[in-house]
């Protein structure tokens, strides 16, 4: 969904046509809530017998199976889900109930967002005969909390062993300390996250009503239980699970996984024709990119505020401001405006596009690419300082070299007037994990990757579920209205408007573009706080609505966007844009080549699953259930008993009373 938003506002912000102006909640008491589910349920609201008996849990969010050329990852249930006794965490030294002393194994874990570390999940993994699942209750955000690596994508990127083994897996610089790598674990039990604070209460009250020990006095029944279901099809590893699904044993064959990816979005400043692939001779292009996807534990719990918004919305921005300016005097080069998805997961966008370009499948190839500006994590700044990084093998050649320095002059020179500065790191540093990397890996381009870290990433929630936008310090004041708060401008907008006024000033420069138009290309701080609030906040508003089109020749696309209600009317003024903005598939090239173990490109994939549930039940004791089991065996046999009975002497018990004969005469 990120990148049809990303597509059609650049469409707006780069089309030919310019963009309109844009101008039953429960109040009980945690204790009356879980007895007013309970009875609605016990009581008979319901003919369903399963709906009288469980509670529903319906907004969850599962940690789901991934699959890459050499193992798997992630969780799953069992095929009939996995159900255990519940027992809240209230502090580490609770684990041990769970673990080793509790009487009723296994035990459906609750805890929350505080005790949801690498160290727990770890004891809980290497007890899993006693765990049946975990569900995580997000709250107060940690100091700090990464599930990704220490090194993010390093054996995907430009550093390996023949490219410079000194600058391999992070050799000089680790970009996250802070990575637990709990991201890419296995467990076989499954993991769940809650999503709505009125199913938090129900549970825990359903908890301390019957399972709490209090006193160390014994559990009476019936007790609270959970069940999970998340069972996954795939296992081993994309090889097996590609293979798997290629055998058609029916007419409708099951798939067991997919590969990862989505679209790329990409557009020029003059457009090509979308059919002529290849190299474009006396053409050369700037690319200005940026990433658009993130990624988390729980994979559908995460937005990426610094980790990718920050810097797909910056270059959106770029190019809203730069539209004037290249119409009015287009300069010398052309300018793509690149938006990669996939990239956490080995790059498989960027590599995506590198493909197409050596294999004559894009409008450009390699050879028309002049310079690389990626913009990456941009929002958290530790001084008024932008930090300029680039790949120091490849400057070891003059021109790569002085054409880079050339960039950074443009870049520098950009912030006349701004309240901060581009500086350049050491050239013994190796490039950030970055989109750019993928590039280098084909040929030496000389590029710049702007981040707001030196070193370390500033990033304390990097891929994770925190990376929010609380985050980005994005607060507005409590008595605006969701419609006021699109329009109210953040200090993080601000911040970031200048940023992106920067950037599409140092485009402009690089792309040959006359200097006396730098000073008239400034980003709108209004577009940027919109944009923000819409990806971060409420995608729900009336400006995203506005953008999009009601569904979605060769050189421009036309669509339909619904555009603004003007005032004192209740109908949208709907028009027609005429964009170059392309989607572009970014699938990896392993699945076209079908090579599942490949070592070059993404082999990343996500297993199939049937459904995704959640709900909780009271349940017996053992003795009740063997005793509920001996009666009903007992009556089974005294009903076959009976039954023979009554069939052995049928002819007996229901022979027909005939009468007497009378004779008449």
């Amino acid at each position: 969904m990120v990148e049809k938003r990303t597509f059609n506002y650049l469409a707006t912000a780069l089309g030919d046509i310019p963009a309109v102006s844009i101008p039953i909640a429960c109040s009980l008491n945690s204790r009356l809530l879980w007895r007013c589910v309970t009875k609605l349920h016990i009581l008979g609201c319901s003919n369903s017998v399963a709906q009288k008996i469980y509670v529903e849990l319906n907004n969850t969010v599962p940690c789901v199976r991934l699959l890459n050329a050499t193992h798997q990852i992630g969780c799953q249930s069992s095929i009939s889900g996995d159900t255990g006794v519940i027992h809240v965490l209230e502090s580490e030294a609770d684990l041990e109930w769970p673990l080793s002393k509790g009487p009723n194994p296994p035990y459906m874990v609750l805890l929350e967002s505080s005790l949801f570390t690498k160290s727990i999940m770890m004891k809980m993994k290497n007890a899993s005969s006693r765990v049946a699942g975990v569900v995580v209750v997000p709250k107060t955000s940690p100091p700090e909390f990464s599930p990704h690596t220490t090194c993010p994508n390093e054996n995907t990127g430009v550093y390996t062993e023949t490219y410079d083994h000194n600058l391999a897996h992070c050799n000089t610089t680790v970009w996250n300390p802070r990575g637990n790598g709990l991201s890419y674990e296995e467990f076989d039990f499954p993991v769940f996250s809650l999503k709505e604070d009125n199913e938090t209460e129900v549970i825990k009250q359903c908890y301390f009503d019957h399972n709490r020990v209090v006193n160390g006095s014994g559990l009476q029944y019936p007790l609270c239980a959970m069940q999970l279901f998340s069972h996954m099809y795939a296992v081993t590893d994309t090889a097996t699970c590609m293979r798997r699904g290629s055998i058609d044993f029916s007419t409708s064959p099951v798939m067991v996984c997919n590969p990862l990816g989505d679209y790329n979005v990409c557009a020029f400043i003059r457009p090509y024709n979308s059919t002529a692939f290849g190299h474009k001779e006396n053409e050369s292009v700037v690319v200005a990119a940026a990433r658009l996807d993130s990624r988390a534990f729980f994979l559908q719990d995460s937005t990426g505020a610094e980790g990718s918004v920050s810097g797909f919305v910056t270059l959106l921005a770029a190019a809203q401001a730069l539209r004037e300016a290249t119409q009015e005097a287009p300069p010398t080069r052309n300018i793509l405006f690149a938006f990669f998805h996939g990239e956490v997961f080995d790059y498989i966008g960027s590599s995506r596009m590198v493909y197409d370009m050596k294999n004559n499948k894009f409008v450009i190839d390699l050879d028309n690419v002049h310079s690389i500006l990626e913009i990456g994590q941009v929002a958290v700044r530790s001084g008024t300082n932008l930090f300029l990084h680039s790949d120091p093998v490849s400057r070891r050649n003059n021109t790569i070299h002085d054409e880079v320095t050339n960039l950074v002059k443009n870049l520098q020179s950009s912030t006349a007037g701004l309240n901060f500065s581009f500086v350049e790191t050491g050239f013994s540093q190796p490039l950030p994990p970055s989109s750019f990397q993928r590039f280098l890996r084909a040929r030496a381009i000389p590029g710049i990757f702007l981040a707001d870290h030196q070193t370390a990433f500033n990033n304390r929630y990097y891929e994770s579920f925190y990376d929010d936008a609380a985050h980005l310090n994005l607060t507005y004041p409590s008595n605006l209205s969701p419609e006021e708060q699109l329009e109210f401008v953040t200090d993080t907008a601000k911040s970031l408007t200048e940023v992106a006024t920067a950037v599409a000033r140092a485009l402009f420069k690089q792309a040959g573009g006359n200097n006396s138009q730098v000073n008239n290309i400034n980003a709108d701080p209004k577009t940027v706080t919109q944009m923000l609030y819409g990806f971060l906040v409420r995608s729900n508003n009336s400006w995203f609505q506005a953008l999009m089109a009601p569904e979605l020749k060769d050189m421009y696309s036309y669509f339909w966007v619904q555009g603004m209600v003007p005032p004192n009317s209740t109908q949208r003024e709907s028009f027609c844009v005429r964009t170059a903005v392309r989607l572009a598939k970014a699938v990896s090239p392993a699945f076209d080549l079908g090579d599942y173990v490949s070592k070059e490109y993404s082999t990343w994939t996500e297993s199939q699953w049937t459904f995704i549930k959640a709900r909780i039940f009271l349940v017996a004791s053992r003795d009740l259930e063997m005793l509920t089991l001996g009666v009903g065996v007992a009556v089974l046999f005294t009903s076959l008993l009976v039954t023979y009975f009554v069939s052995t002497k049928a002819d007996v018990l229901f022979s027909a009373v005939r009468e007497p004969n009378n004779g008449a005469y």
